[in-house]
């Protein structure tokens, strides 16, 4: 791959630093990027990242709303299906566009698209318009989240980035706090279409901001995009997502569709992986898995995509049906876990930062991930809200260890022209992993719980067995009531003793993660200190100022 003069050259935000450092100067590493600039740019990724958070976060609370107006309620679940298969499909896709033609261009195409599928979304007539506008969402969603890692990557040397992606770790949390109260006011005040049409202003921002401050080298590749590999990676992605969607709500688990989705997924990623060993330029360079520690650490995000998405599907439904919380308060109920990540992670940031060192984290991560899920694995209906918020701040300080620091390391192990097919290899393994477990601890809890109330001569209620809210539970025969509530504890229990074994596993794999020194470390920053590991990953520096 070549580049263009741009990349020798300097610019409000962009241009990379060439050449023995100068005295005054230190290193190509070292030059950041003027502060109020990066503030700037950082303002923008983080409305961008917003935004894609907070999209399926807010239409959940609009959807009765939006089944009475337009209908179609057998295809419901599509509304929020189609937006995740298009933004865990387009992922790796987006990645890789902005390694070969640049992460600027890439980043705003991804907004534009983004943009202009909430504006049809908002304005969509049925239910097949919605879901196809969610398509043309999704795939914009996509690029924002991968956009959003890469450019960080290119501006900021890893030892200062781990600060910044507590921040955006800040803003993941909040939007998973606050996106359905904030869908519901939506939704009330102003009607379902402006759950949409709220992502217009804030996207104009941030593309206005992107468009006029970053400047980021352009690149220009002499190779052709990798399309049968895109088509191969895309069609296998779909699959498997649809297998942990319908497996076992839609279709069983054993059902031709589900086996015949499988069969699709294997050979499809059989055949990328073949084409991928001969590809000019990859989706997904088999080389960068050559690097131990980018492996470890995609497969720990994985994990925790797991482990994390469970939780937070299955936690809300505990405090429902068996403490006895309404829908809006089992949402804020979740605030221990999601303050503590939050929290954890803007320290785990900061300290990257000082002390450049971070091995520890994943290994500290791993083991409160994995002992928080098993304190959640011993909830009955007998554990008070305040126990149980005990055992959520445990997981959610684990998680905050680990969910930014997954995504520093993957970056620092590969070379800047990979950053971006690095990032979305991170985020794109921890999407899969939080639709495997959502599938895996959902089937188990379902499972359990009609194993339960079957045992117990409850079979009568084991058809609504996951879809009593407290109102309609307090409407029950007392017995019954009881009955149910022991097995949903019993259901809660057998998912989260799964999340926590799968911890355990990404506790054993941190511990092969090695201290691969943080480029932009002081050391670096002196006149005449070491140059970065090789030319080809001098980030992108501010001039503006020079």
């Amino acid at each position: 791959m070549s580049e263009s003069p741009a990349d020798s050259s300097t610019g409000p935000i962009g241009g990379a630093a060439s050449g023995p450092p100068a005295e005054a100067g230190g290193s190509a590493e070292s030059a950041g990027p003027a502060p109020r600039s990066v503030r700037v740019v950082l303002m923008a990724l983080l409305i961008s990242i917003m935004l894609a958070m907070l999209d399926n976060m807010i239409i959940g609370t609009a959807m009765p709303t939006i089944v009475g107006e337009l209908g179609g309620v057998e295809h419901l679940s599509w509304v929020v299906t189609a937006y995740t298969l298009a933004t865990a499909a387009s992922t790796p896709i987006w990645g890789k566009i902005g390694d070969m033609y640049g992460r600027k261009g890439a980043f705003l195409t991804a907004i534009v698209i983004f943009l202009a599928g909430s504006a049809l979304s908002g304005l969509a007539q049925d239910m097949g318009q919605l879901i196809g506008f969610r398509v043309i969402q999704g795939l914009g969603a996509g690029g924002l989240m991968v956009g959003t890692m890469a450019i960080i990557g290119d501006l900021i040397p890893p030892r200062e980035r781990g600060k910044y992606q507590g921040m955006i770790a800040g803003v993941m949390a909040l939007a998973m706090i606050g996106g359905p109260a904030v869908g519901g006011v939506i939704t009330d005040l102003l009607g379902w279409r402006w759950t949409f049409y709220i992502n217009l202003p804030l996207g104009a921002v941030a593309l206005a901001m992107v468009t006029a401050v970053l400047h980021l080298p352009k690149r220009r590749a002499t190779a052709r995009i990798d399309y049968l590999g895109a088509v191969l990676l895309t069609l296998g992605i779909t699959s498997f997502v649809l297998v942990t969607t319908w497996g076992g709500t839609e279709y069983a688990w054993g059902s031709a569709r589900i086996i015949g989705l499988i069969v699709v997924g294997v050979v499809a990623l059989a055949a990328f992986l073949r084409v991928e060993t001969r590809a000019a330029e990859p989706v997904m360079p088999p080389h960068i898995f050559r690097n131990r520690n980018f492996t470890l650490v995609t497969a720990i995000g994985f994990l925790s995509g797991f482990t994390m998405f469970g939780a937070i599907l299955y936690l809300p439904l505990f405090q429902q049906a068996v403490q006895g919380a309404s829908a809006t308060n089992s949402g804020l109920l979740l605030l221990p876990m999601l303050l503590a990540m939050m929290g954890v992670s803007l320290v785990i940031g900061r300290a990257t930062t000082r002390t450049g060192r971070y091995r520890i984290y994943p290994i500290v991560g791993s083991a409160l991930m994995a002992v928080g899920l098993l304190l959640l694995a011993r909830m009955d209906t007998g554990t008070s809200r305040l126990t149980s918020g005990l055992y959520m701040a445990v997981l959610g300080a684990g998680l905050g260890f680990l969910l930014q620091i997954t995504m520093l390391v993957a970056q620092n192990s590969v070379e800047l022209k990979d950053m971006g097919v690095a990032s979305s290899t991170a985020t794109l393994s921890r999407t899969l992993g939080s639709s495997f477990g959502v599938a895996i601890m959902g089937a188990l809890f379902t499972s359990r719980v009609q194993d339960e109330m079957e045992a117990r001569g409850g079979s009568a209620v084991t058809a609504e067995s996951a879809q009593l809210d407290a109102d309609s539970l307090a409407a029950l025969p007392t017995a019954a009531r009881e009955m149910y509530q022991q097995a949903v504890a019993s259901g809660t229990q057998a998912a989260f003793l799964v999340g926590g074994l799968i911890a355990i596993l990404a506790f054993v794999a941190s511990w092969f993660v090695r201290e691969v020194p943080l480029r932009g470390g002081p050391a670096e920053q002196k006149p005449g200190g070491p140059r970065p590991p090789s030319a080809s990953e001098d980030r992108p520096v501010a001039a503006g100022t020079a």
